[in-house]
């Protein structure tokens, strides 16, 4: 197997992504725009297992090796998050963060910069709107909203607010995934048709169910109330309950189980892979087959989309067997890549090959395989927060590696996926971003271009010509055709 001479470094002297080049962490790319000297302030609003664990950590992390920002406030419904993270930012940096029950108090802090909001899913778009509203930069988990509307009315805010938003999937700050870009982009593959990813995982004790539940978990402790979003109406007031509360993940009001927290992950870098963003046709399926815990959300569940740029994705996982998973591949008509799951894991490492067709189909026996390696300075969730901070510094909000156009994609081909297992529908979502349910137009089209012989459609950013993309027909399908009058196709 070939090894490719692509090295990282020559890529970021390549490529034209300003976030891949922004989010390496030198000494040198610290350096804060002009006349923004002073320390960036972070709230946490929702310091649980992702906001406190993961998050603050890091981003105490980066401060160690001279980010110049301070952890300053946090605003969770759980008197416990609060305590731990306050101890926790005093210890670590010597900043005593002022605390809320209500993140609402936390956006009014005049002096506050950035939020990293990181609560059950339910509550992302409201607070991203929020905060925009505030004037606040934001780092959002994914998935950056809980429906496809709310994906539209966080992409407009952002836009008209000129403020930094960095969507968590942090996975995306990896090069590899423009990397892959170039060379679709290029014609390595060929004509692309399809991408599959999978996120299996299995447990004795059911999924989601790893997040415990605790004794201190009370309605004393825990504004229940604001966690459903009673007067927002996400949810109708109900008895407090630790399960609803700790393990929110099983339950379609507050997330969609495998679709929202793990498939997201892979359907991002498919799509930063691929250069694709809304799907043309969804539908989803599975069911809950083993999991009879009280659960609502699936245990087996698969997404066939389809996009208007004639690509198939396909996302197919289970969460109760995982030891023989789905390759991660993105297919052409003259060859794939083969993304290694380090792709998808904490880096800094990443690798990825590049597998061609036979000669018989390519017509080009010079074809090889080929391994492509990259590495970032730092872990990918390092490197994630240090795009978002970056951004913020330079005042570039389109740098950042995961945007919301990006993730407002990803949402919609999730959500729109979930409602088709829940509602027995195809939805059809047009060039605009409108959807409707399904019906016989998306196959017409595709029929309608076979019989007037159109050229195939490709990704954006493709420039390659008809690489990979024209057939060469045998010589005996010149006798395909109708007889008119008698006489055979070709004559006169």
């Amino acid at each position: 197997m070939a090894q490719s001479n692509f090295s990282r470094r020559d890529f970021v002297k390549a490529t034209t992504s300003a976030g891949v080049a922004a989010s390496m962490m030198t000494a040198a790319s610290q350096a804060r725009a002009a006349g923004a000297s002073e320390r960036l302030r972070i709230g946490v609003i929702g310091a649980g297992n992702r906001g406190f664990n993961t998050l603050t950590k890091k981003l105490v992390e980066l401060r160690k090796l001279g980010r110049n920002l301070d952890l300053v406030s946090v605003a969770d419904v759980y008197s416990v998050h609060r305590e731990r993270f306050v101890d926790y930012v005093k210890e670590q940096t010597g900043v005593t963060p002022s605390a809320h029950i209500d993140y609402r108090e936390l956006l009014q802090e005049p002096e506050l910069d950035a939020v990293v909001i990181a609560t059950p899913d339910h509550w992302h778009a409201k607070i991203t709107l929020d905060a925009f509203a505030a004037g606040k930069h934001v780092y959002c988990e994914k998935p950056m909203t809980h429906t496809v509307d709310e994906g539209r009315q966080v992409v407009d805010a952002w836009k008209s607010s000129g403020k930094v938003m960095q969507v968590g999937v942090q996975s995306s700050s990896s090069p590899v995934w423009e990397m892959a870009r170039e060379l679709i982009d290029a014609g390595k593959l060929g004509k692309v048709l399809q991408f599959q990813t999978e996120s299996a995982r299995n447990s004795s004790v059911g999924m989601s169910r790893h997040n415990k539940i605790t004794k201190e978990m009370t309605p004393k402790t825990v504004d229940f109330r604001r966690f459903l979003g009673v007067d927002e109406g996400f949810h109708p007031e109900v008895p407090f309950d630790r399960e609803i509360f700790g393990q929110w993940r099983c339950y379609w009001a507050f997330g969609y189980g495998m679709y929202s927290d793990l498939f997201v992950h892979r359907v991002t870098g498919m799509l930063k892979a691929t250069g694709l963003r809304m799907p043309g046709r969804v539908v989803g399926g599975g069911g809950i087959f083993l999991e009879y815990d009280d659960r609502e959300v699936t245990d087996v569940a698969s997404i066939i989309a389809d996009f208007h740029e004639g690509v198939q994705g396909l996302v197919s996982s289970t969460m109760v067997s995982e030891e023989r998973k789905l390759d991660h591949i993105i297919r052409g008509h003259h060859g794939l890549l083969l993304f290694d799951k380090s792709c998808y894991l904490n880096g800094p490492k990443a690798s990825f090959q590049y597998i061609p067709e036979r000669p018989q189909v390519t017509l080009d026996s010079s074809l090889s395989e080929q391994s492509y390696e990259t590495a970032t300075e730092l872990d990918f969730v390092l490197e994630h927060c240090a795009n978002w901070i970056q951004a913020i510094e330079t005042g570039k909000p389109g740098i950042v590696n995961n945007d919301p156009e990006l993730a407002a994609a990803a949402v919609m081909m999730v959500n729109l996926a979930v409602r088709s297992y829940r509602e027995g529908k195809v939805f059809h979502v047009d060039r605009q971003g409108n959807v409707s349910d399904g019906n016989s137009s998306w196959a017409d089209n595709w029929e309608k271009m076979s019989r007037a012989k159109a050229k195939p459609l490709h990704v954006p950013g493709w420039h390659a010509g008809e690489t990979g993309s024209v057939l060469h027909p045998p010589e005996y399908q010149q006798l395909a055709g109708p007889w008119v009058d008698g006489k055979p196709p070709g004559t006169t």
